[in-house]
């Protein structure tokens, strides 16, 4: 057993180690009824002895490996206190109850070891599921190479059936992919050009050719693959705090076992042996074992199952804190709503532009922007035709739009704080039907369209710009208002509701949109609070509130302009992460799937290991209690104190492994 209760590293050594601790088990056991049939019906220790030897040495290979290492390390661990108990029972001739010891002491350390394989397995499956070689498109000709040779910018054909090896954007091609292994979404997903593919997913039909994005050791799955790992080995609050007191713990049971030697042989008038028979007991009655391993086995269970279902804990120390959230904030777009902005309106109110030349100047400058508004108002241009023009000096302001010089004027789109921040004043008429739109419910875009000279940015008053195609008529100055609708996500009150159901009594929704669509939106979900109109740090005072009101407040946003928030949060939950490398970066937990059901279900899988590993502890901390009392009242022999002992560490495994295999409540995932 493991002094620290820390996991067993992943890949093939860990599998082996699991191995050979069992194959050392089963020699100590076989020795040891041997040496014991051997004293019962041939006493002669010249044969009873050399075979117990040969069990204490089996049994305790592993154990004094460890102790040695860690006393290197000037660590003093519980293997001290079991290898004091089988050495002190040699001493006193009670060489069988001290084979006993090991063999069970030994046997608990093997199948903890079988434990952690189980669910390094989970990791080593998801390794497997990379292919070692793609077939990669040069010159015309197809060649088959292994995927450490491939570069950025390759061309790689996936055939019908084969698992795509990199992570890249289809050029040429349409299939259906099965990403279940990265997001647990069970449908097939249609795949075009210029949609991405995930390495580890299963090409269904189709012979698409795709463009690498990313090299072998930087996809999406060898990010979740470390990031799995990596959090086996990040330690929880709780694992943090039996490992401080493991070693005053050990001290103060040696001290008790030395107590309870002296006093019957002071007080009580006991023989040597029976007295420092009674401390040997007390070493393994108050041996802590269950206690040590009662948080690591729970956690990394929860944290290999979530894995299964597209959920990613980068450390236990979160899925420990989201098991205590009590209050929670999302981010509107692209979380509560599909994220999906469809265009709705164009209105001039300014000016003479009609609505294609306003649309085509906003679109120009909206075209740099990656943000889901910008990208419906370029897809509207698109769809009608509109050709775009170029722009220069673009400049983005997170939460309040974007700016840029097209066709020889400076044109803005977004809300009201980027105008204020230029100075531009909005007119009465752009006012009121920008507020006309957001009462309806629709995401209203102001659009100001200046004449370089005359507001614009680093060019010099009465410039003269001829307009671009007639567009604009010398200095005039236009504006109008862009309408763009996002849609609730169809899942979004349900998943809410079961979100409270799992004990959170607070929902909050923090946007930059304008205060009445997010009202109707949080209307919608069933939010307690919306607080709109707010620039990413106002959303990290908002959450600090909350945070005020309820200790331990999560928040889930997209993890790219939501990642201020994200770190403020006690638990920043980022949305669809495949694909997104600053969600798998800033977030604690990261949902693959771009599904909010994820939420209740990290809710639910935290709350439940909490309350496993909370059963664990209680149980061990019982059953030492109760040996270390039956000990003190001279009842209990060292035989059954093992038993009791080793048995509930064996317990307590078992407890934290189901947690692998437990079924989810309604909201169920594939």
């Amino acid at each position: 057993m493991t002094g620290s209760g820390a996991p067993a590293s992943s890949g093939p050594s860990s599998a082996s180690s699991a191995h050979g601790a069992m194959a050392l088990t089963a020699a100590c056991a076989l020795t040891g009824l041997a040496g014991a049939a051997v004293g019962r019906w041939a006493p002669d220790p010249a044969w009873r002895i050399p075979l117990y030897v040969i069990s204490y040495v089996t049994g305790g290979w592993g154990p004094v490996r460890e102790l040695v290492a860690n006393l290197l390390r000037r660590q003093l661990d519980i293997n001290l206190l079991m290898i004091a108990a089988a050495a002190g029972s040699a001493a006193l001739g009670h060489w069988g109850e001290g084979a006993i010891l090991l063999f069970l002491f030994s046997l608990s350390g093997a199948l903890e070891g079988y434990t952690m394989e189980r669910t390094a397995r989970s990791i080593e499956s998801l390794v497997a599921l990379r292919p070692d070689t793609a077939t990669v498109l040069r010159d015309g000709v197809e060649t088959r190479l292994p995927i450490e040779e491939i570069e950025v910018g390759a061309l790689v054909r996936t055939f019908p059936g084969e698992r795509f090896a990199v992570d890249g954007l289809i050029v040429e091609g349409e299939t259906a992919a099965d990403e279940a292994t990265l997001t647990g979404e069970a449908e097939p997903l249609t795949k075009r050009p210029g949609d991405t593919v995930f390495a580890g997913t299963v090409n269904l039909h189709g012979a698409p050719l795709a463009r690498v994005t990313k090299t072998s050791d930087e996809t999406t799955l060898s990010k979740i693959v470390r990031m799995v790992q990596e959090a086996g080995r990040m330690k929880s609050t709780t694992e943090r705090f039996v490992e401080r007191w493991q070693r005053p713990y050990v001290i103060g049971v040696f001290g008790a076992a030395a107590v309870a030697a002296i006093i019957p042989l002071v007080f009580l008038g006991a023989g040597w042996d029976a007295a420092w028979y009674r401390g040997l007991v007390l070493l393994v009655a108050a041996s802590p074992c269950a206690v040590v391993v009662a948080t690591p086995a729970a956690l990394l269970s929860a944290i290999t199952h979530a894995a299964r279902h597209g959920v990613l804990f980068k450390g236990s120390v979160h899925l420990e804190r989201l098991g205590d959230v009590v209050a929670l904030a999302l981010d509107k777009t692209g979380t509560v709503t599909e994220g999906k902005p469809t265009f709705t309106a164009a209105r001039p109110v300014d000016g003479t532009l009609d609505e294609d030349a306003l649309l085509r100047l906003a679109a120009s400058v909206a075209a740099r922007s990656e943000h889901h508004t910008a990208r419906a108002v370029r897809v509207e241009a698109e769809r009608r035709g509109i050709p775009l023009l170029d722009v220069s000096e673009f400049e983005s302001h997170s939460g309040e739009g974007v700016h840029g010089h097209s066709g020889g004027y400076w044109v803005g789109i977004g809300r009201e704080p980027l105008f204020a921040r230029h100075e531009v004043a909005l007119s009465g008429n752009l006012l009121a039907t920008t507020r006309d739109l957001r009462e309806g419910g629709t995401t209203a875009l102001l659009v100001v369209v200046r004449h370089q000279g005359n507001g614009g940015d680093g060019d010099p008053p009465g410039a003269r710009v001829t307009g671009p195609d007639g567009i604009l008529p010398g200095d005039a100055v236009a504006s109008g208002v862009l309408g763009v609708a996002d849609v609730v996500r169809p899942d979004a009150r349900a998943a809410l509701e079961a979100c409270r159901r799992q004990g959170v009594q607070h929902l909050a929704i923090l946007t930059g949109d304008h205060q009445a669509i997010a009202t109707s939106i949080g209307q919608q979900v069933g939010a307690d609070v919306v607080h709109a109109g707010l620039l990413p740090d106002e959303k990290v005072s908002i959450l600090r509130d909350m945070k005020r009101t309820y200790p331990v407040v999560a928040m889930v946003g997209d993890g790219v302009n939501d990642a201020p928030a994200l770190a403020a949060a006690s638990v920043g939950i980022a949305m669809g992460g495949a694909g997104t490398d600053v969600a798998l970066e800033t977030a604690d937990v990261v949902l693959m799937r771009d599904d909010l059901r994820g939420i209740p279900f990290s809710l639910w899988l935290a709350r439940r290991a909490r309350r496993v590993v909370t059963q664990s502890l209680t149980f061990a901390f019982c059953m030492i209690g109760l040996l270390v009392v039956t000990t003190l009242l001279g009842v209990l022999p060292l035989w059954l104190a093992v038993v009791g002992h080793e048995g509930s560490t064996l317990l307590v495994i078992a407890n934290g492994v189901r947690l692998l295999g437990e079924p989810h409540p309604q909201f169920d995932l594939p």
